[in-house]
């Protein structure tokens, strides 16, 4: 049974059906001809699945970094870091790292972030004399930040399926995202200064004092939205509403670029998109309901400690196996589907589930800027107007950069847990 519905699945997703609707269609034919479940179930399982408070910061963290794309924020911490870390060859790309890993510190999201930013960033790096697909690439990396800065929306989606704290999964998270962020700058100044990118990157920096004065607001926000959450005046979800009131207000009132026809737009982009990641929530809680039900996770449990002696290859080979999956299936649906099974794996191998969380998003995070499903290469390849296959060589370098990052936070656990253990 396990088998046939798991067939059906990778079967749907390779027709090209999209992943919530594979995921549903896959538990709804697997209850009705191997269960005598009623097909009532189906939409009581997926509203149960929706039906939490912590997924509540799901669209408000959507909706807060659209709100600063459109009121000014994102523009003014670009500016920011332009006048921070752009003065040197190779500095505007760099800036972009910088910019990506600030914006993730309230939208959570990637995919907003590679938008933010990019639609800024890319046309910049252009005209400083970098080629399209390289500066499509580093805004494409970059933005893998948005899924490991918290507040992350993976890193939710984590918590509520495998009932991990969410308080410390954010705290975690901090270190593998400055790890990340630190080599792709390292790297970047390196890469510019061999390949001649960016002789020019000063030339239109703002100073340092002019441009934090202007962004005083928008540095705020992260602070306010992170430092709330970690002092224990509100909880991640509170910390979204928090998130979306101060950008209506600083939008609106401080930078005055935030107009009613703009929110209008914001709301719709919102919406479409709040719809797209619920519907796929609600339909791998039924996968995941109906795969408890045929008792896949303790087979699992069995083969995989069975097979792996230790947890050096154990930890390999959920590295592989993560990868691929993400450059298949889209992140939320993987988490939501593979972390109630791979969980209790890892602690059976001494592995912290918060660890664990964290190798779990970096890993799945890579498959956000490699194709078929890469949704930030996409995101990139949108705003630059290029191709796929024009920017996947230039991605290339990135990528190793990152994959290092992962093998590094997959086998040193200090990485993650050292912040988390110091404070809890």
């Amino acid at each position: 049974m396990n088998g046939v519905i798991m067939l059906m699945l990778i079967a749907l997703i390779g027709l090209g059906v999209p992943v919530a609707i594979s995921l549903a269609l896959a538990a709804i034919i697997g209850i009705e001809l191997f269960t005598t479940l009623p097909l009532i179930l189906v939409a009581q399982r997926m509203f149960t699945g929706i039906d939490s408070f912590p997924l509540m910061a799901v669209p408000l963290f959507i909706f807060a970094g659209n709100l600063m794309a459109a009121g000014g924020i994102s523009r003014r911490l670009v500016e920011f870091a332009r006048a921070l870390v752009g003065g040197v060859q190779g500095g505007l790309a760099a800036s972009c790292v910088v910019t990506c890993m600030i914006f993730a510190a309230v939208s959570g999201s990637s995919v907003a972030t590679t938008f933010a930013i990019g639609a800024i960033l890319i046309p910049a790096m252009v005209q400083n004399g970098y080629p399209k697909p390289t500066a499509a690439a580093v805004q494409a990396s970059s933005a893998e930040l948005g899924v490991l800065i918290p507040p992350s929306i993976p890193l939710i989606l984590y918590g509520v399926a495998t009932d991990t704290s969410i308080g410390q999964l954010f705290i975690a998270g901090f270190g593998p995202g400055l790890l990340v962020a630190g080599a792709l700058i390292a790297f970047l100044l390196v890469y510019c200064r061999v390949k001649g990118y960016g002789n020019e990157d000063g030339s239109q920096r703002v100073p340092l004092g002019p441009a934090a004065f202007s962004a005083t607001a928008a540095l705020i926000m992260p602070i306010v939205v992170v430092g709330g959450i970690y002092a224990g005046v509100f909880t991640p979800t509170e910390a979204s509403g928090i998130a979306v009131f101060y950008a209506l207000v600083v939008g609106t009132f401080v930078y005055r670029e935030l107009t009613i026809a703009k929110l209008m737009g914001v709301l719709r982009e919102t919406a479409i998109a709040t719809a797209v990641v619920m519907l796929i929530i609600a339909a791998a809680s039924l996968f995941s309901f109906l795969l408890s039900r045929t008792g896949l996770p303790a087979l699992a449990t069995d083969w995989v400690t069975a097979t792996f002696t230790s947890k050096f290859t154990f930890l390999l080979a959920v590295n592989v196996f993560l990868f691929l999956v993400g450059m298949f299936i889209e992140t939320a649906a993987a988490i939501l589907v593979l972390a109630p099974i791979l969980v209790p794996i890892a602690i059976a191998f001494g592995v912290d589930p918060v660890h664990f969380g964290l190798i779990m998003v970096i890993n799945l995070a890579m498959g956000m800027i490699t194709p078929p499903v890469g949704v930030n290469l996409f995101a990139a390849c949108t705003v630059a107007r290029l191709p796929i296959e024009r920017i996947v060589p230039a991605l290339l370098p990135f990528f190793a950069v990152i994959v290092c990052c992962v093998l590094l936070v997959t086998y040193v656990p200090w990485i993650s847990l050292g912040l988390r253990d110091l404070l809890y």
